[in-house]
Formats: C-alpha cells, structure tokens, sequence
C-alpha cells in the first residue's frame, strides 16, 4: 500500500502517517470570489459552502485521523476579508469536530497562525511519520526532503487536452514521479541522500488556474520544479494514467 493515495476522483489523497490517517488537500483558497472580483471583474456567487461540504463528504469517506491543508487555505496574501474569514473559522470548526487539523504554510496565508486554532507549520513543511508536506512556494526543510514521500502543492498542474476535431479542454492533474536531488544539491548538506518520491497536488479550489505542465512555455512555480520530478506521470483525477506530462 502507498503511503499517499489519492481519492479516486476528487482533487484530495489519504497519507498514511504511520499512527494516523491523514486527509490532505491543497490550494483551498478560501475567499477567492472576491478576489476575482476585484482583481478581474468576474463577479461569480460565493462557493463557500459548496467547498465546505465538499471537504465534509471526503471526511464521511475517509475516516481520517488528520487533515492536512497543504498550504494556501487562503486566497488573501494580506488579511482576509470578513467573508473569507468567516468561510475559514466556520471550515475548520466544522473538520476539527472530525479529525484534527495541520495547516502547512503558503505563500497566500499570511498570518494565518495568529488568528486559526490549529497546527500551522512554518513555509518550509513539516514531516509526519514517512511523509513530508511543503507547499512549495519555498524551499522544502531537510526533513521534509527526507521523508519517503514528498507532497506539495503551490504548482495547481493542470494538462490540456485535445480531441480529433480540434476541441479541447483543461484538466487539474496530480504529478508523481521520483524525487531528483540534482535541484537540492547547492541547498543541501553534501551528506544528504534523498531516496523519496514526489506527488504534486492539483489545487483543490477549481477557480485557481493552474500551470498547463503538456503546454510549451508555461514556467512552472515552484523553485524545485519541474528539475526535482524524475520520470513524472500525470494522473486526472479520475485516475486515469496520462504517462510522461511532458509528452502528453
């Protein structure tokens, strides 16, 4: 059994953290109507709720021990917005009477940490069990790197899709594939030996965009991708194999 299993079909995995069952999920984005709104004029009706019992069902169906906000649990770089605030306080009293929460920070959540009662780790990820968790907006922390498997965030990949006619469309995907040490290499103790594989989650709020990783030209966003992604594999959420992103 891997140590990370996405849910089949929802944008979410389960990580096995040896005395837990965790449920991880990235690139919640709390608030990010308003943002839309002000920043593109695209007024769209709040989704808040519809977030929330999303993230309630995948409890109903996984049972966890842990829930893993994998950074960005915020839209809001600076202080959240009433509404944004409020969508964030009323999620996780309603996780925390469930399992309890983690929240690994992102370069969106601010300072999240004086105002949320959880767990927040600092930017550089934390390792729970065997799994290590960054968003990955930073440079990941030794121990993280160390885990055997390293998930992150941040990237929201996504591939487009083409059909015969010339149709096509955008899918959020994960990336899995071996964990290169080569991006490290400057970074890292000489005596490090990194021997993990990396997932990278697609972003669980549908209205983020993303990084078209099968699209010439389209940079990526972390600082360790894609050179730290030996060998990766796209997977749509339905679990479809891909094969190689890049030849997609």
């Amino acid at each position: 059994m891997a140590l990370v299993e996405p849910v089949p079909g929802e944008p979410a995995a389960t990580a096995d953290l040896g005395d837990e069952r965790a449920l991880v999920i990235a690139d919640f984005h709390a608030g990010i109507e308003a943002a839309l709104r002000a920043e593109q004029g695209v007024s769209l009706d709040s989704r808040a709720e519809e977030r929330r019992e999303q993230v309630l069902a995948l409890l109903d169906r996984t049972e966890p021990d842990r829930v893993v906000f994998l950074g960005d649990l915020m839209q809001s770089i600076a202080g959240p917005g009433g509404a944004e605030r409020g969508e964030i306080e009323v999620l996780l009293e309603r996780v925390e009477e469930h399992a309890a929460v983690t929240l690994v920070k992102g370069n969106h959540d601010g300072d999240v940490e004086s105002w949320v009662d959880c767990d927040v780790t600092p930017g550089d990820g934390v390792r729970l069990g065997d799994v290590g968790f960054v968003h990955g907006h930073t440079w990941p922390a030794r121990e993280v790197l160390a885990a055997d498997v390293v998930c992150a965030g941040h990237e929201h990949p996504c591939v487009r899709l083409e059909d015969t006619v010339g149709g096509s469309r955008v899918e959020r995907v994960w990336l899995r594939g071996g964990l290169d040490a080569a991006p490290f290499a400057e970074r890292a103790d000489a005596d490090l030996a990194l021997d993990a594989d990396l997932t990278v989650f697609p972003a669980f709020n549908d209205l983020t965009g993303g990084t078209w990783v099968n699209v010439e030209g389209q940079e990526f966003l972390a600082p360790f991708l894609p050179d730290a992604l030996a060998d990766g594999e796209a997977y749509l959420l339905d679990g479809t194999r891909l094969g190689a992103y890049e030849e997609i």
